[in-house]
């Protein structure tokens, strides 16, 4: 009768105010005189020194520390008490009326954060493993109460750095914690542990990924005994208000795959003490992993349920992340191993802790086994394109890249619709993942097929938004088709996708061209795109450029030289303002052709190469002394171009202007005498030193720019 008349009062609490009759009010001021000295209680009349502390301490405004330390004893008495007694009823509403479940987080959240002097914490954490032997005393509170404790204790400096610091007191409040971990999940319903080991699992690992090793190696510890937990859980003593708890088929737990990912990443750490509670935490799980394979195996099959304490010694023996993670995938469910993977991708982000080199060894043992791992490609795909736009570190992006290029080639019809669907217009992440794709010949030729497939259907128009022209469709149509040589320049003249004047859009269509053209037949059919990739060059798109000049290389080399002859020579002038282009890849690529060039040219063509090739003297031989080796390298040696600086003198007198003109800008070093740098003034009056010294001795030579020239 008490209770009922209690729960009245605490409904009236929360109702508006109305006129009531006279027979609820009687039962309401029955109601709140119960309440005030609590004696409706049943376990009141046990503890009745205990309730009255609670009380007082929650309408007091006074609150010590002895005060505080008081309250929560007396909180875990009465609800010891009431357990072994079974005299829980209305506990729930006693907690309820005054708060105890918000009383204790405020009381946690004004603990100093840089010392831990007091027992406040450690009999917080007493209080709440005693509540949550009373059933719904703390449901829908535990989630804040744990973030407080793991906030307010993780975060504390380490050991070493707090002052006056007892270590019993250390000690007692960590082992507080787990005691309470363990308690909240063995209290818990059955129906309702996966939820609650998810949960507090899933608090856990945002602790993981801290920059500092003393809040690592708390959680990791706490994933430890939570770890402990589900490998033995079937055994452990049930919840005494149900009657039998989960099989291990039942401990199903969404979350164990980014769990085993953070743990592997967590073995890196072999300095710190986290390194070794990891690995204890995957052992554990891989028992429990184990047991519940072994759990669904016909009696037929026992002979294959081996030992699991053996391949638990074998994972100790050999702690390294791709080792453990070869053991555990047979008893992997396919989400689990697809969690595992995004974990590791995003562990290559630059803002990660984790150790690149582990996560870049373990994608490249992935890589090596799709059918096993890139099961899920939606859903690893999505996380590629969310999380590629955050690693800069080249080998970090080519390892990402890389495993994008392994599921394209495994399931190209589902990256295909799965970027068509996450990347908007214009996307750059997208774009850089297209052009990774179209960098390996086999994977372009399947990408590009599937994106003719799709685009083509007038209800996929995702990608139209930065392809108005459908110049990648249109680059799909040309690729697919088995078309003949004339066929192929008939296509591509209707199509002339390479007009295409966005940066971005063009690169990626070179790419494609680049990769396509490795195959000598289509490198031979594309000669038609040459005049169209010599105007790229006035774009003036480094990146397009480039890609622009290592194609025409390609398909130059397919051409006979009668028929490249005349083609050099144009390209030859298109590419004189690149030799001397502040990029130095640009620089090597210019510079390369241009010397393939002068060798194709032939009959009349050669007079014109030559007179380009004057006219390119200057920068290459200024060049000569480029930090980029691989630019310097294809020039002629520096012995041999002071030869020919002298060897000019005599063309100041030819009968060609033209060779005058030359000579004059090829000696003209004394511009510079007054340059700022040193080393340059010195270099020029030496220069000069010699010309003046030798245009009066010295005889007609026997190599001579006009040789130079022809070479």
């Amino acid at each position: 009768m008490a209770e009922k008349l209690l729960r009245v009062a605490l409904k009236e609490d929360r109702a508006p105010q109305e006129s009531s009759s006279p027979v609820e009010s009687h039962e309401l001021c029955l109601a709140q005189q119960l309440e005030m000295d609590a004696s409706w209680l049943p376990v009141y009349h046990l503890e009745p020194e205990h309730v009255d502390v609670i009380r007082a301490f929650v309408s007091s405004p006074e609150k010590d520390e002895e005060r505080k330390l008081k309250f929560l004893t007396s909180i875990a008495v009465l609800f010891r008490a009431a357990t072994c007694n079974s005299l829980c009823q209305g506990l729930d509403l006693f907690c309820q009326r005054y708060k105890l479940a918000e009383n204790i987080k405020v009381l946690l959240e004004e603990e100093p954060r840089d010392q831990l002097h007091t027992a406040v914490w450690r009999s917080a954490m007493f209080a709440m493993t005693e509540m949550s032997f009373v059933e719904a005393v703390l449901e829908g509170k535990e989630i804040g109460l744990l973030q407080a404790c793991f906030s307010g204790i993780f975060l504390l400096p380490p050991k070493e750095e707090m002052q006056d610091l007892k270590p019993f007191l250390y000690f007692t409040t960590m082992k507080g914690m787990d005691t309470m971990l363990v308690a909240l999940v063995l209290n818990s319903p059955t129906s309702r542990v996966n939820e609650k080991m998810q949960s507090i699992f899933q608090m856990l690992l945002t602790f993981t990924t801290s920059e500092r090793a003393s809040v690592r190696e708390r959680a990791v510890g706490r994933m430890r005994v939570l770890s402990f937990l589900l490998a033995n859980y079937s055994s452990l003593k049930a919840n005494p208000n149900e009657e039998r708890h989960a099989s291990r088929a039942e401990m199903q737990m969404p979350i164990i795959g980014q769990l085993l990912g953070h743990l592997l990443l967590l073995l890196s750490f072999k300095e710190e003490e986290t390194g070794h509670l990891a690995l204890d935490a995957l052992c554990l799980l891989f028992q429990f992993k184990y047991q519940q394979h072994c759990a669904t195996l016909t009696e037929e099959n026992t002979q294959l349920q081996g030992d699991w304490e053996t391949e638990t010694t074998s994972l100790r023996t050999l702690p390294s992340a791709t080792h453990i993670i070869e053991s555990f995938a047979e008893y992997l469910q396919p989400s689990e191993r697809s969690d595992i993977v995004r974990v590791f991708i995003e562990a290559m982000t630059d803002s990660s802790t984790f150790d690149k080199e582990a996560a870049r060894n373990v994608l490249d043992m992935v890589r090596g086994n799709p059918d096993l791992w890139l099961v899920d490609v939606p859903k690893i795909t999505s996380c590629i394109h969310k999380t590629l736009g955050c690693i800069k570190s080249v080998p970090a992006r080519q390892s990402v890249e890389s495993l994008m290029v392994s599921m394209a080639d495994k399931c190209p019809q589902e990256v295909v619709t799965t970027l068509l669907q996450v990347a908007p217009g214009g996307d750059s992440t997208a774009l850089a993942l297209w052009e990774a794709m179209f960098s390996v010949p086999q994977t372009v030729r399947n990408i590009l097929k599937e994106l003719l497939s799709q685009l083509w259907d007038l209800k996929s128009r995702l990608f139209c938004t930065h392809l108005e022209d459908y110049c990648l469709v249109r680059l799909a149509m040309l690729a697919s088709r088995d078309l003949g040589d004339r066929a192929f320049a008939a296509t591509y003249l209707d199509f002339r996708f390479l007009k295409e004047e966005r940066p971005a859009m063009l690169s990626l269509v070179l790419r494609a061209i680049m990769t396509l053209s490795e195959r000598d037949e289509m490198a031979r059919k594309m000669k038609v795109i040459l005049p169209d990739l010599m105007r790229v060059l006035l774009f003036g798109y480094k990146a397009a450029t480039t890609k622009a000049l290592l194609v025409f290389r390609t398909i130059m080399a397919q051409l006979e030289r009668r028929e490249a002859s005349h083609i050099a020579v144009q390209m030859a002038e298109f590419l004189l303002p690149l030799l001397d282009d502040e990029l130095s890849q640009l620089r090597e690529s210019s510079i390369s052709l241009f010397r393939d060039l002068m060798m194709m040219a032939v009959g009349n063509d050669k007079r014109e190469m030559k007179n380009v090739v004057r006219l390119g003297l200057l920068p290459l031989f200024f060049r000569l002394s480029d930090q980029t080796q691989s630019v310097a390298k294809l020039k002629q040696d520096r012995r041999r171009a002071q030869e020919f600086l002298i060897q000019s003198l005599s063309y100041l007198k030819d009968a060609q202007a033209s060779l005058r003109e030359a000579a004059v800008r090829f000696i003209a070093l004394q511009t510079l005498a007054e340059d700022r740098e040193p080393s340059i003034r010195s270099l020029v009056a030496q220069t000069v030193i010699i010309i003046l010294s030798s245009s009066r001795e010295q005889p007609r030579p026997r190599w001579t720019l006009r040789a130079l020239c022809c070479r």
